[in-house]
């Protein structure tokens, strides 16, 4: 029991570390814009995107969701409860805050989020409620055209998003801003729009006139898993060190997304950056690594003298 402690307090004291070499705290806002079954991989990205950035040590408080939430109890899935991201089926619904979900996940209630909408927050709703030395990251996930991503019922358009992020650097709401976008035509949202001094960088999964792709096709769910930039960006992220910058896994990205074409926009010097300054990083240490080792020795001694 002891030992037991001994690691829950390492654990909490790792994914305490802070990260941000401003002291600010670090901000999510991850957006899954489609519903349906057919629609699978985009929450199924998103979700995956969640249990990266919390096992990293960024708090439920600092990351805001927006997921219409008609996957994981919808009839057709097999698994009630359960979305899958990759083939081993490994759970990435669990623990999901449900901030925007169903007819709230609207280009307008996303906007009015980042801008931090006092009205929206009243209403009880979570805003991005960051200030100048914070690191905010956006993933969006969704299908697309040219100048426009889609939500439920209805698009944002590339002007639109731009505007609101000038916005936000004028309201000094961050210290820097990355922004990922999953989606059809995802770099005619940047391209020609996002200027290079308002300390954003972006990456897409695709050029401004081409498709990105859907990836791991799971006939026993009979619909796609996920999208091949998305997963590739995440399973990197999941590999990643405290050296491990953005301009590492935007080429990891682009060398392994074969069917598109990854871009990237906005300061590029920002690319030069820790990945953990926008994800978090979880490291165990060394002591953790002994602790648990010695843990699983002493399971192994005991069920060795249960068969004695």
């Amino acid at each position: 029991m002891k030992l037991l402690l001994v690691l829950s307090a390492i654990v909490l004291a790792v994914n305490s570390l802070p990260v941000n070499e401003n002291g600010g705290k670090n901000w999510v806002v991850l957006v899954a814009g489609s519903n349906t079954w057919w629609n699978y991989r985009h929450q199924a990205d998103i979700y995956h995107a969640y249990q990266i950035v919390k096992a990293n040590g960024i708090p439920d408080e600092n990351i805001i969701v927006f997921h219409y939430d008609d996957i994981a109890n919808n009839k057709e899935n097999k698994y009630p409860g359960k979305v899958f991201n990759n083939p081993d089926h490994k759970d990435v619904y669990h623990g999901v805050p449900k901030d925007y979900t169903g007819d709230d996940v609207t280009p307008t209630n996303f906007l009015k989020a980042l801008l931090g909408d006092k009205d929206l927050e009243s209403s009880g709703k979570k805003v991005l409620n960051s200030g100048p030395n914070d690191n905010v990251f956006v993933f969006f996930d969704d299908h697309g055209a040219v100048d426009l991503v889609a939500f439920p019922k209805t698009y944002l358009y590339g002007e639109n998003l731009t505007s609101t992020l000038k916005e936000m650097h004028t309201q000094n709401k961050y210290n820097k801003l990355v922004f990922y976008i999953e989606a059809c035509e995802a770099g005619s949202m940047f391209a020609k729009l996002l200027p290079t001094d308002i300390n954003i960088y972006a990456t897409t999964a695709s050029s401004p006139n081409e498709s990105s792709y859907a990836w791991y096709d799971d006939t026993e769910l009979g619909t796609y898993l996920g999208d091949e930039y998305s997963i590739h960006w995440m399973e990197e992220a999941e590999q990643a060190t405290d050296t491990t910058t953005l301009e590492d896994q935007f080429q990891w990205t682009k060398t392994k997304t074969t069917k598109s074409h990854v871009q990237h926009y906005g300061d590029l010097s920002i690319a030069k950056l820790p990945l953990s300054q926008f994800l978090g990083l979880y490291t165990i240490t060394p002591i953790y690594k002994n602790l648990m080792n010695l843990h699983l020795l002493r399971r192994v001694v005991k069920e060795n003298r249960r068969h004695l």
